[in-house]
C-alpha cells in the first residue's frame, strides 16, 4: 500500500532545524530554546505558533511594543499560561496543521511552526538582514489565520490582521530609512 504522506524531493523540501535555526539572531535562538522548554514542560508532542508566542512575548520587548499596550500584553499572557491547564488541553496529542504546509514536518516541530521559522528567516533576508529576530517571527506566526497562536490572540481580543499590520508598517518603516533593524 502506498504511503498517504506526501514525499518531498530534496530540491522541495524546506531547510533542515539546524539551518533555520542558523539563521536566528541570539535573542529569536533564546525564544526557540524557551518554546521548546514549554512544550516539553506542557507534555506536548510539538512545538507550535501558540509556544513560540508565549516565548516571544516573555523575552522580547521590540514584540510586546506592537501589541496594545501593557494591559492587552497581560491579557494575552494569562491565556497563554492558562494553555496547559485549561482549553490548551485539547490541543495536545494533535498536530497543528493548517494545511498550507504538507503535513510532514521535522519532528518536534508542528508543520505550521516549521513554516513560520522559514518564513521568518525570508522575511529578514527580504529586509536585507542575515539573521531573523523576533518580529520577524511574530509576523510569520500571525499570517497564518488557522494557526493556534492566532486562535489565542483572537480569545485575548487581539486582532491578528491588525496586529500583522502593524508589524509590517514599522518593517517599512525601517527599510524607507535604510535602517536593517525593527
Amino acid at each position: 500500500m502506498p504511503s498517504r504522506i506526501p514525499q518531498q524531493s530534496a530540491a522541495e523540501s524546506g531547510p533542515n532545524r539546524t539551518e533555520v535555526e542558523a539563521g536566528l539572531s541570539a535573542e529569536l535562538a533564546s525564544v526557540v530554546s524557551g518554546a521548546r522548554r514549554r512544550a516539553l514542560r506542557d507534555g506536548d508532542r510539538q512545538i507550535d505558533t501558540a509556544h513560540l508566542l508565549h516565548s516571544l512575548l516573555e523575552s522580547d520587548p521590540e514584540v510586546r511594543a506592537v501589541f496594545d499596550g501593557g494591559p492587552q500584553v497581560a491579557r494575552l499572557l494569562g491565556y497563554l499560561v492558562q494553555r496547559s491547564i485549561g482549553y490548551g488541553l485539547r490541543w495536545q496529542g494533535t498536530v497543528e496543521d493548517s494545511g498550507a504546509v504538507p503535513v510532514v514536518a521535522e519532528a518536534g516541530w508542528s508543520p505550521v511552526a516549521a513554516g513560520a521559522m522559514e518564513d521568518a528567516y525570508e522575511r529578514a533576508v527580504l529586509r536585507g538582514d542575515e539573521r531573523a529576530r523576533g518580529l520577524d517571527l511574530l509576523a510569520a506566526v500571525v499570517a497564518d489565520p488557522q494557526s493556534r497562536a492566532v486562535e489565542v490572540l483572537g480569545r485575548a481580543g487581539v486582532d491578528a490582521r491588525a496586529l500583522l499590520g502593524r508589524i509590517e508598517a514599522g518593517f517599512e518603516e525601517y527599510a524607507s530609512r535604510g535602517d536593517g533593524g525593527c
